[in-house]
């Protein structure tokens, strides 16, 4: 138990840290190839380009089973204890080592890493700094990321190529992603599916995780009418001195059509420039974005407060030219010449709503507010500094569409927020997954203690309340 309560303190820390870094955990993955047990290696980077599957025990299975909320599903990874050692010896290294994965009574071979930016290691590595993690891997469960297509390209599971596997170390209510997805895609809003599962290693309980849709070529074509466009993660339009972001800026953050002869960022750079230049911006974002489902998106980001999303514009070191924002991607639909805003990482959403509980990641502003006069100023328990995010060009048009944004706040509350609709859901989840919690308390002393999961599933409960009572803009 006193290992337990260590481990209750050491991730209220993590909460704290974990909106610092505001690098991708997704990096492009170097060429390599598959080896022997003992020769761990990181995996090739998938060239998504190519939507028809190869045959498997999984191949004619749809991807609306894999994310079922009806079912607890159970994965299970055998790994040769050398190559679980050279993970466990170096979580931050993020690099794949083969395994198998056991579903349903099929096995099929995997590639399988850990994977998080800064809030994900802080007091599951051993290293000396808390902000550049480090060191051999000290809790039991961490962030997971599965490759499906580890020796043939074309391989597929349930219509996807790669699994997420998220350790939800900073939620002790193991509700956020699956709530907060769940009101954006009844929204209407472009957005990852996210249920749980049951992880087991060796033969070992590991834990309940969050198993949520990973965004890449396969999510576009099957949320886009073309879904062959380009991906790009954690790339803005504007750089925060409202210059045009470089097009190697974008190219360098491509998740599908990597390496494609004459691929380019035009169409998303020239509604940017378009955008700054225009009489009229907001009539520049309903040429190139749909209007209802941005508002949608903008709307449930506020009322379930994502404060580590592209609304908090984080300054490195106090000065304009450093602010930034992340958790999100920008998808190009090349047919329809449209731009979309896909949203991702809600870990930390739903902590700000009854106050700044977490003293990294609140941010003061709505929609189209401005503190400071658009300078940096310091905010949050622990004084760093931010810039209101309506300082940004894009930020700033979609503010002048205020009646939009107010009739998405309405069809929010009048539809997926309502307490006769969400609550029965939430209850029906948290008693899918009690088993599980239980299981993972009495296996290892690091894990939740069902008491502190009880307390924060009211403590939500009283968030989720209190955003239907004070509704943004209202």
């Amino acid at each position: 138990m006193a290992d337990r309560r260590r481990r209750g303190r050491v991730l209220l820390l993590a909460v704290t840290l974990t909106a610092v870094a505001c690098s991708s955990d997704e990096a492009a993955e170097p060429a390599g190839e598959a080896p022997a047990d003992s020769e761990p290696v990181v995996v090739p980077p998938e060239i998504d380009d190519d939507p028809t599957p190869s045959a498997g025990p999984f191949a004619d299975r749809s991807t609306d089973e894999l994310f079922d909320p009806t079912t607890l599903h159970t994965f299970e990874f055998t790994v040769a204890e050398s190559d679980l050692q050279f993970l466990d010896s170096d979580p931050t290294a993020e690099e794949y080592v083969p395994a198998t994965m056991t579903f349903e009574g099929e096995t099929i071979e995997v590639g399988l890493r850990y994977k998080g930016s800064i809030g994900a290691f802080v007091g599951c590595v051993d290293g000396p700094n808390l902000f550049d993690p480090s060191g051999a891997k000290s809790c039991t469960k961490l962030s997971m990321k599965v490759k499906i297509n580890w020796n043939d390209g074309d391989d597929e599971f349930f219509g996807v190529r790669k699994l997420q596997l998220h350790s939800m170390n900073l939620d002790p209510s193991q509700l956020r992603e699956r709530v907060g997805y769940h009101l954006l895609r009844e929204m209407g809003v472009a957005a990852p599916r996210s249920t749980h599962a049951r992880v087991v290693v060796n033969g070992k309980f590991v834990g309940l995780f969050a198993l949520t849709e990973n965004i890449d070529g396969r999510f576009t074509r099957a949320n886009f009418n073309d879904g062959t466009g380009n991906l790009y993660k954690e790339v803005w339009p504007f750089t925060a001195s409202g210059t045009l972001t470089d097009e190697a800026v974008y190219l360098d953050s491509l998740r599908t059509n990597e390496g494609d002869e004459g691929v380019n960022a035009s169409l998303i750079r020239s509604f940017a420039e378009e955008l700054l230049t225009s009489d009229d911006p907001a009539s520049v974002v309903r040429q190139y974005m749909d209007v209802e489902q941005l508002m949608s998106q903008l709307a449930v980001d506020r009322t379930i407060r994502h404060d580590d999303g592209p609304f908090h514009w984080y300054c490195d070191d106090g000065t304009v030219a450093r602010c930034g924002n992340h958790n999100f991607f920008f998808y190009e639909d090349p047919t329809a010449g449209s731009i979309t805003m896909i949203p991702w990482d809600l870990d930390n959403a739903f902590s700000n709503i009854l106050g700044d509980g977490n003293p990294v990641t609140p941010i003061p502003d709505g929609l189209g507010d401005i503190t400071a006069d658009c300078e940096v100023f310091t905010y949050g328990g622990f004084g760093l500094t931010q810039r209101s995010a309506s300082c940004d060009p894009l930020f700033a048009a979609w503010a002048s569409m205020e009646d939009h944004y107010l009739a998405a706040v309405q069809r929010l509350h009048e539809g997926p927020l309502r307490a006769d609709h969400l609550d029965p859901l939430i209850d029906t989840w948290i008693a899918q997954i009690t088993a599980a919690t239980v299981e993972a308390a009495e296996t290892h002393d690091d894990a939740l203690d069902p008491r502190d999961w009880e307390m924060a599933q009211t403590e939500f409960r009283r968030a989720l309340d209190y955003a239907r009572y004070y509704p943004i803009g209202g």
